[in-house]
């Protein structure tokens, strides 16, 4: 299955499951993540843990038609007790302009409109969880170190 949501942006958001991803799609997202996570943070690790398999996963390309952004939505039980985000990385280049932020309200309604208003986890790094918290996560208390990085879980609960 494939859904595409556009908002007022330059890129294009597409969401797919693991099977719907072709080899190119698959071969983009990972190396986006080895950039970032392995060579920009110097932070080699075991990146492949069988997640992706159960996964729907955020295709976001610029309009040259490049890989810039991506994260993974984890159904219940693969990762947290809940729905939740992981691999959320995006490129150096479109940074500092939004589009985290963008990013992040795409997946959210993504994640509305496909399992309704439940809570949404996370495991981020540290230092971003102001940036987590103004999309309406708070932190669990769990703080951790992984991969010599601290991270800190945190939990989007809807309003009723």
């Amino acid at each position: 299955m494939s859904e595409q949501f556009k908002l007022d942006t330059m890129l294009d958001w597409q969401y797919k499951y693991y099977t719907d991803l072709s080899l190119n799609e698959l071969y983009d997202i990972l190396a986006l993540r080895a950039k970032v996570f392995v060579v920009e943070q110097n932070c080699p690790y075991q990146d492949l843990d069988g997640k992706d398999k159960k996964s729907y996963h955020l295709i976001c390309r610029n309009g040259k038609g490049q890989l810039v952004g991506t994260l993974r939505i984890l159904p219940k039980g693969v990762a947290f007790k809940e729905i939740g985000f992981g691999r959320i990385v995006l490129d150096e280049s479109e940074r500092g302009v939004q589009q985290g932020h963008e990013m992040m309200k795409s997946a959210m309604n993504y994640c509305k409109a496909e399992f309704g208003d439940v809570p949404v986890y996370l495991s981020g790094q540290k230092h971003l969880e102001g940036f987590y918290e103004k999309h309406g996560f708070r932190s669990t208390g769990k703080e951790y170190l992984e991969d010599g990085i601290p991270h800190v879980e945190m939990c989007y609960t809807p309003k009723n």
